[in-house]
């Protein structure tokens, strides 16, 4: 006697094209994964996508892709192996929050926008953080680097993890030298440092950092303050740190303290010193790689998050950098 095994269906519309190509196109894995993984048939109809199998499988492949449609309305880039690792996680725990089991958010600033890693490279950025007094975070622009540092630090900060924030980053020339510019040396260095308060600005109230910042609590400065000084119970952001000389990386990463945190950031292709100096943070990821306590973390075009454009400007630059290399 053969035993007939009842087939079901569902059947999920997604009207947002965008979000339905995450899933319709053919060059991404999304939905052979999730067939694979969770043992279904899946087809597209139009903006319908249809899911059958075995009821439980169907339900829970079915829920599985509702998560991912949240996930990818958050702008979070996900991964073939990201994929099939949260489709391990749901079959194992079906009412599992997958935001918060890989994507948890780092923090919610006063304007109630929640911050949280969106790819792969900002998650390991963030665990790198939380987990090591060292971090190197290198990569273009666009990757979240300072803003990820900074909502980390602020984070801590408002756990009593830190008694100060320190952010500070040096003031190389981009095509403009110092001494030219209008005003005494304060309004001279506000432009390099314009980046660091804009951040801050966006995840606290405006008040609140300029009372911190009159209470020395967060310090905003030039490299050069830091010389000479030794920072206890501080989370310190270097940024920028691609125009850092080697006599400059290793004056910066000694002054961490007791009970301290550095994380250094920076784009080793966008580099404003001199010819006849060679990039700190280069040496520096280099030479500290084994050190334990140290994570170097290294950030591609894939985790831009800035206007679409700005991945295929990186693009362009670096297909003409190779071919103005193959003609030398």
């Amino acid at each position: 006697m053969t035993i007939k095994t009842k087939l079901y269906t569902e059947k999920i519309e997604l009207n947002d094209i965008e979000l339905f190509n995450k899933f319709a196109d053919i060059s991404l894995n999304t939905l052979p994964i999730v067939e694979k993984e969770f043992a279904v048939n899946v087809a597209i109809r139009g903006n319908i996508i249809m899911i059958s199998g075995l009821n439980e499988n169907v339900k829970l492949s079915s829920s599985f892709i509702y998560d991912l449609v949240n996930l990818y309305r958050l702008n979070i880039k996900i991964s073939d192996d990201e994929i099939i690792k949260m489709s391990k996680a749901k079959i194992a725990n079906p009412v599992i929050n997958l935001h918060e089991q890989f994507y948890k958010a780092v923090l919610i600033t006063h304007r109630k926008k929640v911050i949280s890693p969106k790819t792969i490279n900002q998650k390991k950025y963030v665990d790198a953080i939380f987990e090591n007094d060292i971090v190197i975070g290198i990569g273009p622009a666009g990757t979240g680097k300072t803003y990820l540092s900074m909502a980390c630090a602020i984070n801590l900060f408002q756990k009593n993890m830190f008694d100060r924030i320190v952010l500070t980053r040096p003031a190389v020339e981009a095509g403009e030298k110092l001494g030219f510019l209008p005003g005494d040396i304060t309004e001279k260095i506000n432009p390099y440092l314009r980046p660091l308060y804009d951040a801050l600005y966006e995840m606290l109230e405006f008040e609140k950092v300029v009372k911190l910042i009159e209470q020395d609590i967060i310090e905003v400065a030039p490299l050069a303050f830091m010389r000479g000084r030794t920072l206890n119970n501080s989370f310190i952001i270097l940024d920028e740190a691609q125009n850092t000389t080697n006599e400059q990386m290793k004056m910066m990463l000694t002054r961490i303290g007791s009970g301290s945190k550095i994380v250094v950031n920076g784009d080793i292709t966008q580099t404003d010193l001199p010819a006849d100096k060679e990039s700190g943070l280069i040496t520096a990821s280099n030479i500290l790689t084994e050190i334990e306590g140290i994570k170097i973390i290294n950030f591609n075009k894939t985790d831009i998050l800035r206007h679409k454009l700005v991945q295929n400007i990186i693009k362009a630059y670096e297909t003409n950098e190779i071919h103005r290399n193959s003609k030398k």
